[in-house]
């Protein structure tokens, strides 16, 4: 990352001649800095009344804007996730990189009028800093939501069998459909149970009906060549 510092040089004459002066001592005699014009447009002061109440509500304003951008650059790491070397041309201000916007600041002339005062400029970039604070909450809880259901759909489809959905192994013609004393049901089998299962399957209760026992072959990610049963079930 480069490193900014904003400076506030004494004043001259002109600011021509303090920006002339700066140079000499910092990049012409010792090479110390690369050094940019930060343009701020003559700002509407007013008394020092003002300033001094202002103050205190630019210094809290100044946290909250600090704040937001590093939630912003946090949940830009947090959604790139494995592409995180891609997240610093991802991070654009007003469509450029963050080294161009600095070095070629411009005021905003249409969203902050300079006839306004101070304040109310102030104001203005709250509201705005607000906007994006909720925006960001708003597109994050979002953004969590569908990732939880990825994340369950993904743990659905592959891991076990007592997890996923079995809409995509057990077909329509493994039950008996519309009747009033047959029912199926599914179970899920081990192959190393394979032998007992044909064994033993009509023997739990009563009613289950000879050489019901149809199966699919499954492997899973969790648990290797699982068999899925369907068995049929006679009430009286």
């Amino acid at each position: 990352m480069t490193e900014f510092w904003l400076i506030s040089a004494p004043g001259e004459k002109t600011c021509q001649q303090t920006w002339e002066k700066m140079m000499t001592a910092t990049t012409c005699k010792n090479n110390l800095s690369s050094n940019h014009k930060f343009s701020i447009p003559d700002l509407k002061v007013g008394t020092l009344d003002v300033l001094v109440g202002l103050s205190d509500e630019l210094a809290k304003l100044d946290s909250f804007v600090e704040s937001v951008v590093k939630k912003v650059a946090q949940y830009m790491v947090d959604v790139l996730e494995d592409s995180r070397d891609k997240v610093q041309e991802n991070l654009l201000a007003n469509g450029v990189d963050l080294v161009t916007y600095i070095t070629r600041f411009q005021w905003d002339m249409a969203k902050y009028v300079i006839k306004q005062s101070l304040k109310n400029i102030s104001e203005i970039i709250s509201k705005q800093i607000m906007q994006i604070d909720n925006d960001l909450k708003n597109r994050a809880s979002s953004y969590n939501n569908l990732k939880g259901n990825l994340q369950n759909l993904e743990r659905k489809n592959a891991g076990s069998l007592l997890t996923r959905s079995l809409a995509d192994i057990v077909k329509k013609e493994d039950f008996v459909l519309d009747s009033e004393y047959l029912i199926t049901l599914v179970t899920v089998v081990p192959k190393t149970f394979y032998a007992d299962w044909q064994k033993t399957y009509e023997t739990p209760a009563e009613m289950v009906e000879p050489r019901s026992s149809n199966f699919q072959t499954f492997t899973s990610s969790v648990t290797h060549d699982v068999f899925c049963f369907s068995v049929t079930l006679l009430f009286a």
